[in-house]
């Protein structure tokens, strides 16, 4: 039978974990957490509200929480997809349900949320700019016509995940995993995600900065 893995990266989200976890496990039964060396309650929250949780013994990044999460899911013979998903309560389990119904319906390798497909998602000028600049450059560079190359909510198949191996630990991993889909020749498509923007999500990453450092990345590379 089907399994679908969610896989949570996780750092001091104690304030919000638990009902993120609530929600996800509505539509999904395994869900788990990589704590990234968090110093607050966030573990015992996560466990409390029913999911598996991997610890990192010190702070790592999303990057290797995610890889980490990969390894976990692959572990169990009977998963079929993971999905990536945030821990402050910015996407829709709605949204990620309908993503793997699609990418089962399609038979695809990988589905890829955008924030660009519908209007539901309300999203500054400026950042905007940014994230569609950062969409282009990755079209250039790995042939994929993405239209928001950094959208954290995805779809990965069992046979796909298996060939993508994170190095990047920290933000870059977001280009680093969309440049492995691209050299895979992966099957791919986008689908239309609501992403909300909230003060906490704001305070713990989603902030104008971090669609700066995308754009200081993306010059670098």
């Amino acid at each position: 039978m089907a399994r679908t893995w969610v896989v949570v990266p996780m750092l001091n989200e104690a304030t919000v974990i638990a009902q993120v976890v609530e929600e996800v496990r509505r539509a999904f039964d395994f869900v788990v957490c990589i704590d990234d060396g968090s110093t607050d309650d966030s573990v015992a929250q996560a466990r409390s509200a029913g999911a598996t949780v991997v610890e990192h013994p010190t702070n790592l990044g999303q990057g290797a929480s995610l890889q980490t999460g990969f390894s976990f899911a692959l572990a169990d013979p009977q998963m079929t997809e993971v999905v990536t998903f945030d821990a402050d309560g910015q996407h829709s389990v709605a949204d990620a349900k309908a993503m793997v119904e699609e990418l089962r319906a399609k038979n695809l390798d990988v589905v890829v949320g955008s924030r660009f497909l519908d209007d539901r998602t309300e999203i500054g000028g400026l950042r905007k700019l940014i994230l569609k600049s950062a969409a282009r450059y990755t079209r250039w560079t790995t042939g994929m016509a993405l239209t928001d190359a950094h959208n954290g909510l995805r779809v990965i198949d069992r046979d796909l995940l298996a060939k993508i191996r994170l190095r990047q630990n920290r933000m870059a991993h977001a280009s680093e995993l969309i440049d492995q889909i691209g050299d895979l020749k992966a099957n791919w498509a986008e689908y239309p995600t609501h992403i909300i923007y909230t003060d906490y999500s704001r305070s713990k990453g989603q902030s104008l900065l971090n669609s700066v450092n995308i754009l200081v990345e993306m010059l670098f590379r």
